[in-house]
C-alpha cells in the first residue's frame, strides 16, 4: 500500500517562510511527476507546483519567484520551500504523486497539511 505523508505546515506571519515535505512509502517501483496542490475554503483545489522525475518544474503564476519545489528521488520525497508568504497563500496543501506500484501508474494524494498566513 502506497502512502504519501506531508509535514511542515503551520502558522506564520506575512513575509515568513515554511518548508513542506512529503514522503512516499510502500510498494513503489518508480515515481513520475510529484507536486503540491492547495485548497482554500470555498475554492477549488489548484496546482501550486510540480516537478518531473528529471527535475523539470512548473509553477502557478501566483507563487513564481516565492516558492521552490524540489525532490530527492533516492528518498521518494518532494519539498516545497515557501518564502514571502502572503495571507492569500492560506490553504490546505496536498502532496500528489504519480506512482508505479507494479500495476501501472496511479495518482496518489496525501492527507493535507494546513498553512495559515496571518496578516
Amino acid at each position: 500500500q502506497v502512502q504519501l505523508v506531508e509535514s511542515g505546515g503551520g502558522l506564520v506571519q506575512t513575509g515568513g517562510s515554511l518548508r513542506l515535505s512529503c514522503v512516499a512509502s510502500g510498494s513503489i517501483y518508480g515515481i513520475n511527476t510529484m507536486g503540491w496542490y492547495r485548497q482554500a475554503p470555498g475554492k477549488q483545489r489548484e496546482l501550486v507546483a510540480d516537478i518531473t522525475s528529471g527535475g523539470s518544474t512548473n509553477y502557478a503564476d501566483s507563487v513564481k519567484g516565492r516558492f521552490t519545489i524540489s525532490r530527492d528521488n533516492a528518498k521518494n520525497t518532494v519539498y516545497l520551500q515557501m518564502n514571502s508568504l502572503k495571507p492569500e497563500d492560506t490553504a490546505v496543501y496536498y502532496c500528489n504523486a504519480d506512482i508505479y506500484g507494479g500495476m501501472g501508474y496511479v495518482d496518489f494524494w496525501g492527507q493535507g497539511t494546513q498553512v495559515t498566513v496571518s496578516s
